[in-house]
């Protein structure tokens, strides 16, 4: 079988970290050939491999540039390369690319109210109408692939109650080895940011600034929880930056600077900025809390390296994050900041309740494996190219 990935569009985030992690698994395959398409600006990542080549492709910073480009162009790359199945990654499908087509499906805002509301609270009109069009297009993806897949259960349900089609959920996987293999230090100026907080509850998110991640009700829960804590210091780590053009995508940091500022935390936010993720096992080992508030979800892969690096976790009330963390965290209402402190504060002052959930955590990060996600994707290519030649 020769297998046909569309990466075209993997930048950050969630596409990016799948790319990294399922390449090397479909290169060890002796009995697979992939051909990867890939933008310009990560093509420098990936080394040819004996089973694995790459293309590339012009970057495209507007959506609708690059989907009406890989409908044209897709297709006959797929032709040259003679694949014989295609594996879109990006949400959207490609329209008679004349081989069976698996299409990933794995961004939540598609199908998440909390998400429109908020765009509505915002004004945000042109991100809004965006959102719209996208939302449009994953749908009608979904209609044409011969087969969808979600990285959790939970998200599948979501798409079979949005689409009516069947949708199959296979989970992203993990790879702990891999993760801590580089022992590359931190950047100078990040480890000195993470060393000037000594002694203090250091508290992290792992995410660029975006609406969806919910950072308002973060920042809200942080007095309370420095006011429960007296006298002892709480410090937020975020691996991103509260400025404009500092993160990707249409997302304005104004609002949740100024909330920073008038909540009184500045000195308690750092920002370390984007770190490189081959560092990145270093950062969640100098934390003591992991924190994730986000109110749209899909997967979530800092849950599962937090847990895997040890990490106690708070985590929103999302189906999403129950299924990938289990008993291996605490949960508290989307919009709550108190019941969010309350969860962290509970962590600080029980060690058996910090000691249970750093092991519960440990423990279902391994439930998590790239290989097998490999596996289970692979099978079913095989399963659409026997269905497609009738036997």
């Amino acid at each position: 079988m020769h297998l046909f990935i569309n990466g075209l569009a993997a930048s950050a985030g969630g596409g990016l970290t799948y790319l990294r992690n399922v390449i090397p698994h479909l290169a060890a395959r002796d009995d697979l050939q992939t051909t990867v398409l890939l933008s310009g600006q990560l093509r420098s990542e990936f080394s040819e491999s004996t089973n694995v080549s790459f293309l590339s492709a012009d970057d495209f910073p507007q959506i609708a540039r690059r989907f009406w480009f890989e409908q044209r162009a897709v297709p006959r790359f797929i032709k040259q390369s003679c694949a014989n199945v295609l594996l879109s990654t990006g949400n959207f499908a490609i329209r008679n690319p004349t081989v069976p087509q698996i299409l990933l499906s794995r961004n939540a805002l598609y199908t998440s109210h909390h998400f429109e509301a908020d765009l509505r609270a915002r004004r945000e009109l042109h991100l809004w109408i965006d959102t719209q069009l996208k939302k449009a297009a994953a749908k009608w993806s979904i209609g044409v692939a011969d087969s969808t897949v979600a990285p959790s259960e939970a998200f599948a349900q979501e798409l079979r109650q949005w689409t009516g089609k069947d949708i199959t959920a296979i989970h992203h996987g993990f790879d702990r080895a891999a993760f801590v293999r580089d022992r590359t230090p931190l950047p100078l100026a990040v480890q000195e940011q993470l060393d000037s907080k000594g002694g203090a509850l250091r508290i992290l998110f792992v995410s660029h600034y975006n609406y969806y991640r919910n950072f308002e009700t973060l920042f809200r829960a942080m007095p309370l929880i420095k006011r429960q804590l007296a006298p002892r210091e709480v410090v937020l780590f975020l691996t991103c930056q509260l400025a404009p053009g500092a993160n990707p995508g249409s997302y304005h940091a104004n609002s949740a600077s100024a909330l920073v500022r008038e909540l009184g935390i500045s000195t308690d936010v750092v920002e370390l900025g984007a770190v490189p993720y081959k560092n990145l096992h270093h950062v969640y080992r100098s934390a003591d809390v992991y924190v994730s508030p986000a109110y749209a979800e899909s997967f979530a892969h800092p849950l599962v390296e937090a847990m895997a690096s040890g990490l106690p976790v708070v985590a929103s009330n999302l189906a999403v994050h129950r299924e990938i963390c289990g008993s291996g965290a605490l949960y508290f209402d989307t919009f709550a900041p108190q019941e969010l402190a309350d969860r962290v504060v509970a962590i600080v002052q029980s060690q058996s309740l910090h000691t249970q959930l750093s092991e519960a955590g440990a423990e279902r990060s391994m439930a998590f494996s790239w290989r097998t996600h490999v596996e289970r994707v692979i099978g079913l290519a095989s399963e659409l190219c026997h269905a497609r030649n009738g036997k």
